[in-house]
């Protein structure tokens, strides 16, 4: 398995993961959209995407990472919003490998960490990220505003 940071050639396999990822999630597929949408972010820079590619460059999965700042630590934070293997090439690690592609670029960006989140019904990354050495925050609360 390849892990490499995406670029546009890798645009329409992404897409399509990217929808998938969406649709897991309860969103309507809008595949155009998917692709709007990375391709802005890769123009603009927004955000980091690493893909995983099998032995045929099909791109089986991804993780994509916005940078943000923790102020009390005054340092760079990333954060893991997005993760994604296609269903029929989980159990082979390549979660892991794309964390630890996320992992590798807190280090290389002299940034204090990572965070994400995910829904408590997502058993399969409630399982992940404690593997991948993530602890659950229990002494916060989060909490979200939505303007939609």
């Amino acid at each position: 398995m390849i892990v490499q940071k995406a670029n546009l050639s890798h645009l329409d396999d992404l897409a399509t993961l990217f929808d998938a990822y969406r649709v897991f999630y309860g969103k309507y597929t809008n595949i155009p959209a998917a692709k709007q949408f990375l391709t802005a972010r890769m123009h603009q820079e927004e955000s980091i995407i690493y893909v995983a590619e099998d032995p045929n460059y099909a791109v089986v999965g991804f993780v994509q990472l916005y940078p943000l700042f923790s102020s009390t630590r005054m340092q760079k934070l990333w954060l893991l919003n997005d993760l994604y293997v296609r269903p029929s090439s989980r159990g082979n690690g390549i979660s892991i490998q794309l964390i630890d592609a996320a992992k590798k670029l807190v280090y290389e960006t002299q940034a204090c960490g990572l965070i994400l989140e995910t829904e408590i019904s997502n058993t399969i990354g409630n399982k992940l990220y404690p593997r991948a050495g993530f602890s659950l925050d229990q002494a916060t609360n989060h909490y979200f505003w939505n303007a939609i």
